[in-house]
This record gives C-alpha cells, sequence and structure tokens, in this order.
C-alpha cells in the first residue's frame, strides 16, 4: 500500500520546504487529544491540558474530529487555493486569513473529512450545499460518526460562514492560551530545517532530499513519481491546471511519529514530515515487508518451528524430528520464514542451521505501530 505523487514535468523550483503554523497547530491539538500517539510530549501535554481554561477545553472537546484520529485539510488551505503561492503564510493570523480565502464548498469538503466524505472517496461528487441527496449522505454518515459530528455537520451545512467564524475563533484562542509559546520555540527550528533541506535538494537531487526528509519516502529512477509508503492507497499530481503546479513538504515537531499525505483531488500535495526523530538502530521495515512477516508467523506450524528456532540452530532434519512433519514441509516454512527475513542461515561443515531472527521479530510491534501511525 502506498501513496503516489506524480511530479512528472514539475519544475525542480515548485518543489518547496516550509513551515506551517496552522499545520502545526492541528498537529499541537491532536497531541493533547492524542497523548498516547506522542509520548515523548507526555509533559507538555499533561501540563497545557490541565492549565487550559474549562470553557476553551469544551470548544476543544466539540470539534476535535477535526483533529483526533485524522487530519482535517482546512489546516493547510495554502494546498487548496486555485491559482495561489502553494506556500504557507509566515504567521499564524496570515494562514487564518488564507484559510478564509478558501470558497465555502472546499472548507465543507475539507471539513467534513472525517465522515470519509467527498474529498478522497468521492471526488468530483455534487456539493452538499447545493444537491439535496448529496447533503442528505452527508448527514446521513456524520451521524453515523456520532453525535457531535451529526450536529457539526448540519450547523456547517446550514450556517458555513457561522461555523467559519466560530472555528477561527476557537484557533486564534488556541494561538492565545497555548500555541503562540510554543510556536516561539519550534517554528525557529523549523525554518532552519526547511532551509537545509532546500539546499539539499538543490545540491544533492531530490532522492536525497526525500532521505533526510523520512524511509518511507522514494522516487523513481525516471524522477516521475514519489512514493510513499502509507498503510492507505491512493495517488495524487503536483501538476494539475485547476489548482496549480507544486509539491510541498511541511516539518512538524508535534507530528511524530505520523508523516501525513495531503492527496485530495484538486489541492495541491503536500508531505507533512516530523522532525526529531530519534535514529532508528535500524531501518523501519516497509509496510509490504510488515504484511510479508506477519502472514509469515501467523501459521500455526511456523509458530511451532519458531519456538525451536528461537532457542537455538537447528538443521532442516532436526526442525523435522522434534515437529512431526516431513524435511520438505520443514523446508517450504522455513523459505518462507526467510522471505520475511525472519532467519538467520548459516553452514557449519555439511549442515546447514537456522535460527530465527530475534531483533526483526521484536522489531514487528514497533514497526506495525509506526505503520499505523504513520
Amino acid at each position: 500500500m502506498s501513496v503516489t505523487i506524480d511530479i512528472a514535468g514539475l519544475p525542480a523550483e515548485r518543489i518547496r520546504f516550509a513551515p506551517s503554523p496552522l499545520a502545526e497547530l492541528c498537529m499541537a491539538l491532536h497531541a493533547l487529544s492524542q497523548p498516547a500517539h506522542h509520548p515523548h510530549l507526555a509533559s507538555w501535554a499533561s501540563t497545557t491540558a490541565a492549565a487550559l481554561d474549562p470553557c476553551l477545553a469544551d470548544r476543544l472537546l466539540e470539534a476535535d474530529f477535526l483533529w483526533r484520529s485524522s487530519f482535517s485539510d482546512i489546516f493547510m488551505p495554502f494546498a487548496g487555493i486555485p491559482g495561489g503561492s502553494g506556500l504557507p503564510a509566515a504567521t499564524l493570523p496570515e494562514e487564518l486569513d488564507v484559510l478564509d480565502g478558501l470558497d465555502d464548498e472546499r472548507f465543507v469538503t475539507a471539513a467534513l473529512e472525517h465522515c470519509r466524505l467527498a474529498l478522497y472517496d468521492e471526488g468530483g461528487a455534487p456539493s452538499p450545499l447545493k444537491d439535496p441527496a448529496s447533503r442528505a449522505r452527508v448527514l446521513e454518515a456524520a451521524a453515523a460518526r456520532g453525535p457531535a459530528q451529526s450536529r457539526f455537520a448540519l450547523r456547517l451545512l446550514d450556517d458555513t460562514t457561522a461555523v467559519r467564524v466560530r472555528l477561527r475563533r476557537l484557533l486564534e484562542d488556541c494561538d492565545e492560551a497555548f500555541f503562540a509559546e510554543a510556536w516561539r520555540r519550534i517554528g525557529p527550528q523549523q525554518a532552519a530545517d526547511a532551509r537545509h533541506k532546500t539546499e539539499v535538494l538543490r545540491h544533492k537531487g531530490l532522492a536525497a532530499a526525500l532521505r533526510e526528509v523520512s524511509t518511507a519516502l522514494d522516487v523513481d529512477a525516471a524522477g516521475t513519481t514519489i512514493t510513499a509508503d502509507k498503510m492507505v492507497d491512493g495517488a495524487t499530481t503536483a501538476t494539475d491546471p485547476r489548482v496549480g503546479a507544486g509539491l510541498v513538504f511541511v516539518p512538524t515537531n508535534f507530528g511524530r511519529p505520523h508523516l501525513m499525505v495531503l492527496h485530495a483531488p484538486c489541492w495541491r500535495p503536500v508531505i507533512h514530515y516530523p522532525l526529531g526523530s530519534p535514529e532508528p538502530a535500524s531501518v523501519p521495515g516497509s509496510v509490504e515487508l510488515l504484511r510479508l512477516r506477519m502472514d509469515a508467523l501467523a501459521h500455526p506450524m511456523r509458530m511451532q518451528l519458531c519456538r525451536s528456532l528461537a532457542r537455538a540452530p537447528h538443521t532442516t532434519g532436526e526442525l523435522a524430528t522434534v515437529c512431526g512433519i516431513s524435511a520438505p514441509e520443514v523446508s517450504r516454512h522455513l523459505a518462507a520464514l526467510k522471505r520475511a527475513g525472519l532467519l538467520h542461515t548459516r553452514r557449519q561443515g555439511r549442515y546447514v542451521q537456522h535460527q530465527l531472527d530475534l531483533p526483526a521479530v521484536a522489531r514487528i510491534g514497533s514497526d506495525l505501530i509506526e505503520g499505523l501511525l504513520r
């Protein structure tokens, strides 16, 4: 599974790195609502939550579906303005002005993303602001998500302007309560990172820049397609004439371990990448390798073989005796474990011994969590 971005014909100068205070505010709100995703932010999250005005805390709960389990693209409005610069603004007030510049249809579609609606699943569907059948589907999907989502969707469709004003005021209050102080601290770090990666892109090329962004990103040999290894399938283009050409990489301190890819129809693609990740002991496995490893371990006979292989090296014949199956059957199971990168094999004289790669097995749990949250 992956998300691909077609960059064929995209001028090099249209690939940019830039911080976004509004996108970072989204991730800060997410970290407050999902502290288990961000153990490195536990102290900040608990301190900030404890200091919140109760009224503001209640207002955040009313809208947390915009950032709790998915990240609404209203927090990256610069990518959705046709003919715009395609770049984030320098300050939060300026980015909120850009958000105000989104037309109502784009705003509504992005704000309803938590209902799994038009933005990604039904690109090109009639607007729920104009089409009664689309409105009915929106309200039905929102009701299935919960009462808060249902109330929000109804208000959004009935009085879009009032919802937009209320949301802007909420974000401004968050800025005053806690985000402005955090942005003063991390904004310069993000600007420095953007400058560094711009230099890498300019002097070493896109492949080198992507390696510095994330091991989950790659570009094909022809330099026409960027692939993000994620547990979702999607595709977009960075040269859509309806919105304008461009691809933006936005750093985030609060977002680790998430790697987000905005790939909505008629929006410029954005890759929102985490900063400050600790260097892994080894490169995290791809989603496909993770699936292969989980499949390999799911078979009951292979689990039995692994019990012996985890304790000491064994030959095929020894395993066949222990498990009561034929040597060819053992070989087939060992081949599956080897394809998944879970076995060490070495020759001792005329014998071939196999042993389970315990660190690789141990990494499955962390790789699964990283893949799910990426």
